[in-house]
């Protein structure tokens, strides 16, 4: 006989947002059932943003040596790197953030941890092993996985995801690099700065989400490093060469193209964790992005919440924190309001980093028409100069008012530099309270502070300004 479980919230998935879910829901006295089929902590943890930004960090270390001599330090020359040291680096990091997400501590909390498959039997009930759950509330946070597209060939090919990728511990001679997003460029530039040759192949437009001025930095970057960026090129067909080398084949505008490499990463996009659910039992409408939810992530099952990526809303663990959030205070308090997207800042950590956070430029100008775009080179910047980070902008977007509308920030700690504007669009601040603020010298953060007052200079030259100030003079 099944043992039957009636906690007040089910949880399924052990990511970012199911496990801000219980542990925020047992500090207040609930009892939890969390549900994890795989790994604790989810993608982020291990796969996703953990993994690859200490890869990030050793490959910029690499970087560093290299530099070095430009600030009378070392000789310049090429860094021995070591693979398996560097994935040793890699999973120590893991190591070391994973006993936060573990079963002990979610169970010292109060929770009781399931680790096997949840699939509903009704709309009511879940099935896990020897388990039946029927709780008052579900939170489906079952997250993403890799999207691979159907590549003739490609399934006879032993290919890297960015679940395989972090096991590596070898140099990878030459990386082909099947998308070119977030992932995909991160992932190609870590790579190319470890010493593998890197090519990468995307079918539309390179970091295509991000705003297309920033982003053209970014790429103008990596591709002066010596990464080969084919956009526009579609892949038909992936074949082995040997024991040892792939091939690629794609169509472009100039015509077909053969790319022979060692190693293959597929960065194409990810696809929703649905399959085990069985939703359509459950009653719970859904489609090849993830779980329909409305403006407060309830499903067409009124017991049912989705959160993060399976709820098809931005890929971002944050964003999965601030669904979370969300759930919460509506399961419990009653008082959950309608999530808002347009205050969700994202970050690209590539060098230079690529921050956005609101509206980019094009859909501010098809909302609002008449719009205000305020620049600033990081090479104005003394703390720029002074490091020898000088390639990057900040780009503010406001309404004819001064409304901040978007910023988005292409260029060194660009991801630390978007918390202030995140907060700015959230409150709903003008460009007036920007300048308002003194900011320390010598700090990068200076280069906002600076567009901001831009904003203000064609008033300078308006001739009733210059009247007043001419009449003013007349006193002393």
């Amino acid at each position: 006989m099944p043992t039957i479980i009636k906690p007040d919230i089910c949880v399924i998935g052990a990511g970012s947002g199911g496990l801000s879910v219980a542990a925020a829901a047992a500090a207040l006295g609930v009892h939890v059932v969390l549900i994890e089929k795989g790994e604790m902590g989810g993608d982020c943890l291990n796969y996703g943003c953990v993994p690859s930004k200490a890869l990030l960090g050793a490959a910029k270390q690499a970087k560093a040596m290299r530099e070095a001599v430009n600030f009378g330090v070392g000789t310049g020359e090429e860094p021995k790197i070591d693979m398996r040291s560097v994935n040793s680096h890699v999973k120590s990091v893991i190591a070391l953030i994973a006993p936060n997400d573990s079963e002990e501590r979610f169970t010292a909390m109060g929770v009781t941890v399931i680790r096997e498959t949840a699939t509903f039997v009704n709309k009511n009930m879940i099935e896990a092993g020897d388990y039946q759950i029927r709780a008052r509330r579900y939170v489906v946070a079952t997250g993403s996985s890799p999207f691979v597209p159907p590549i003739t060939g490609l399934d006879e090919t032993d290919y890297f995801t960015n679940e395989t990728i972090f096991e590596n511990r070898r140099k990878l001679p030459h990386l082909i690099v099947i998308g070119g997003g977030p992932i995909g460029m991160e992932m190609a530039q870590a790579h190319h700065r470890l010493g593998s040759r890197v090519t990468v192949v995307e079918g539309l437009k390179a970091l295509g989400k991000d705003d297309p001025e920033t982003s053209g930095i970014v790429l103008d970057k990596l591709r002066a490093e010596g990464i080969e960026i084919l956009e526009g090129a579609q892949v038909t067909q992936v074949a082995k060469r040997g024991n040892k080398n792939v091939s690629v084949h794609i169509e472009t505008e100039d015509g077909p193209r053969e790319i022979q490499g060692s190693d293959i990463l597929v960065a194409t996009g990810r696809a929703p964790n649905i399959d085990d659910l069985n939703l359509e039992g459950a009653r719970i409408k859904f489609d090849r992005k993830g779980i329909k939810v409305n403006s407060k992530l309830r499903t067409s099952n009124r017991r049912v919440y989705a959160i993060g990526d399976v709820a098809g809303a931005l890929q971002f663990t944050h964003v999965a924190g601030y669904h979370a959030g969300q759930v919460i205070r509506s399961i419990l308090f009653r008082v959950g309001g309608s999530v808002n997207h347009n205050v969700i800042p994202w970050v690209t950590f590539t060098d230079p980093e690529l921050a956005q956070v609101g509206m980019d430029e094009e859909a501010a100008r098809k909302r609002y028409g008449t719009i205000n775009v305020l620049r600033w080179p990081y090479h104005e910047n003394d703390r720029a100069q002074a490091e020898r980070n000088t390639i990057g902008m900040i780009k503010i977007i406001t309404d004819r008012r001064g409304l901040i509308l978007g910023t988005s920030i292409v260029g060194a700690n660009a991801g630390e530099m978007i918390h202030m504007w995140t907060l700015a669009i959230t409150k709903k601040l003008k460009i007036g309270d920007i300048t308002a603020y003194v900011a320390p010298y010598p700090t990068y953060s200076e280069i906002g502070r600076r567009a901001a007052v831009t904003y203000y200079a064609p008033l300078a030259r308006k001739p009733m300004i210059r009247s007043i100030i001419g009449f003013l003079r007349k006193f002393g």
